[in-house]
C-alpha cells in the first residue's frame, strides 16, 4: 500500500486497526526490485514487535512529517528466524516513498507500527483451506506475504508434523510486463518447492519484448478475467485480492458471479 491521494496514509486509515507500539528499526539491506521498487529491509530492534501475513506499517522516518504506510512483503516466519520484516516500495513523490529513493541509506534509523486488518493468519485447530489470491501491479506487497507464510506453514508440517494443515494456494498476478512482476523469480521458487500446492498465473497487459523461457509456461497475456478465474475457483475458497481500487471492484464482482460467498472475499486497496 502506498500513499499518493490528497489525504495522506494517517487519515485513510483512522478507524482501521493499529497497534499501539511504536518500534524502532534499522535499514540493514536495499536492492532494486524492478526500475521502479525498491526492496528495503529492516532490523527491528523491539522483540516484541509482530505481525500478521498481509498487515501493513506506518512508517516514520525522522526529519520528515509525513507517515508512509507501506505493506509488508515479508513472511512473519522471517521475522521470527532473523528479526527482520522487508518492504517494496514503488518510487513517487510522496514524502515517505522520496526518501526510501533518494536518501535512504544502510543504517538509517525509522521507526515502525504494524496496522491492517487484511491478513491470513490460521490457527493449528482451524480446518484446512484453500487460498486464491489476486494482485495487481505492486499490489502483490501482502499476498506475497501471504504466499511466503503459506509455504512457512507448508515447511512446519513437513519437519515436524504439528501445525496447520495448509491446502493448495493459486496466485493470479497481473502487471503491464514482465520487468513488473515484483518477485518473480522468489515466486517460481514456491512453485518449483511445493508442487501442486502453489501455483500461479501471471498476467501481464502490455508486455513487448520476448518473455524469457523460464516464466512462459506460466504468462497469459491480458488481464485477469472471470473466464480464468472460472477454471479454478470454487465457493470454498478464500479469496485475497490487493490492487486498484478498479481491479478490486471488478474482480470481487467476478469472485461474487462464481458463487464465492462475499464473506470469504477480502480485499487491501492501495493508491
Amino acid at each position: 500500500m502506498t500513499s499518493q491521494r490528497k489525504t495522506d496514509h494517517l487519515e485513510r486509515t483512522a478507524n482501521t486497526f493499529r497497534q499501539e507500539i511504536i518500534s524502532p528499526a534499522k535499514v540493514c539491506g536495499i536492492t532494486n526490485e524492478s526500475s521502479t521498487v525498491k526492496r528495503v529491509r529492516l532490523a527491528v530492534e523491539n522483540s516484541e514487535f509482530t505481525f500478521k501475513a498481509g498487515q501493513w506499517v506506518d512508517f516514520f522516518i525522522p526529519g520528515v512529517p509525513k507517515v508512509g504506510g507501506f505493506s509488508i512483503c515479508s513472511s512473519p516466519g522471517l521475522l521470527e528466524r532473523e528479526g527482520v520484516l522487508e518492504l517494496a516500495v514503488k518510487y513517487n513523490l510522496h514524502p515517505p516513498a522520496h526518501w526510501i529513493h533518494t536518501e535512504c541509506s544502510l543504517g538509517s534509523e525509522v521507526a515502525l507500527r504494524v496496522g491492517g486488518e487484511f491478513f491470513f493468519d490460521p490457527q493449528v485447530s482451524d480446518s484446512p483451506v484453500d487460498l486464491v489470491l489476486i494482485a495487481g501491479g505492486v499490489g502483490i506487497n501482502p499476498l506475497f506475504s501471504i504466499l511466503l507464510h503459506v509455504a512457512d506453514l507448508h515447511k512446519a508440517l513437513e519437519t515436524t508434523g504439528k501445525g496447520f494443515h495448509m491446502g493448495s494456494v493459486k496466485l493470479f498476478y497481473c502487471a503491464k510486463n514482465t520487468s513488473e512482476l515484483l518477485f518473480k523469480k522468489n515466486i517460481l521458487d514456491l512453485i518449483h518447492s511445493f508442487p501442486g500446492k502453489i501455483t500461479c498465473n501471471f498476467h501481464v497487459t502490455q508486455q513487448s519484448s520476448p518473455v524469457c523461457t523460464e516464466l512462459q509456461p506460466f504468462i497469459t497475456e491480458g488481464r485477469i478475467s472471470e473466464s480464468h478465474l472460472a477454471s479454478y475457483v470454487s465457493r470454498d475458497h478464500l479469496c485475497y485480492i490487493c490492487g486498484p481500487p478498479p481491479m478490486i471492484q471488478s474482480m470481487c464482482k467476478q469472485l461474487e458471479d462464481l458463487h464465492v460467498p462475499r464473506e470469504q472475499i477480502y480485499f487491501e486497496k492501495w493508491w
